[in-house]
């Protein structure tokens, strides 16, 4: 059975979103390449499928669709060639398309259509940021993991990983501090 993973980036004080422009304007203080190189090669190594809720599916469209440019960094190179590659589901009930290669919509039952992906064959199924959407993946108890990389920045307001109805054990599974003051958390749903 597939993994269904939050792969999310998070303030010390728990926001996943600012929720100004794209909300992740934070993540630029403490990202590096020697982050950039351990997400590609360790954090995202088994993900053969994105998930986005609207407005990161948006976002993400808007920026990767278009990358690579000539003055992309070699990470952006990278993540460009994959991400427009990957199997790639978007969850939306205002979405009336879904155009990015290799995009499905999904427009219904979450715990319906996910249950049916996690039995497939195939590699750790990740929803990329999105915190609305790991509100109700929470909910519907779909989450085995959360990859997570903690910024050390405090913003004081915005949308929250976990909301207040969010009632979880989790597991440490691992842990990796980096140079720019960032730290990852790997942990198992129990």
């Amino acid at each position: 059975m597939r993994k269904l993973v939050a792969f999310e980036h998070v303030t010390l004080d728990g926001f996943a979103s600012s929720g100004q422009g794209m909300g992740f304007e934070w993540t630029f203080r403490a990202y590096s390449e020697e982050l950039a190189a351990y997400g590609q090669e360790h954090i995202q190594a088994d993900f053969d499928m994105a998930v986005y809720g609207r407005e990161t599916y948006l976002g993400m469209y808007g920026y990767w669709a278009n990358l690579p440019t000539a003055d992309s960094s070699a990470h952006e190179r990278a993540h460009a060639e994959w991400v427009n590659k990957v199997d790639k589901v978007v969850c939306s009930t205002t979405l009336e398309s879904a155009d990015w290669h290799n995009t499905r919509l999904v427009t219904g039952n979450l715990t319906e259509e996910f249950t049916r992906l996690k039995a497939e064959p195939g590699g750790t199924i990740a929803i990329y940021a999105s915190p609305k959407l790991v509100h109700s993946f929470i909910d519907l108890a779909l989450i085995d993991e959360f990859r997570l990389v903690v910024h050390p920045v405090v913003i004081g307001s915005g949308t929250p990983l976990f909301h207040d109805r969010s009632a979880l054990d989790l597991e440490l599974l691992e842990s990796k501090s980096f140079e720019s003051g960032a730290v990852y958390l790997r942990y198992r749903v129990g």
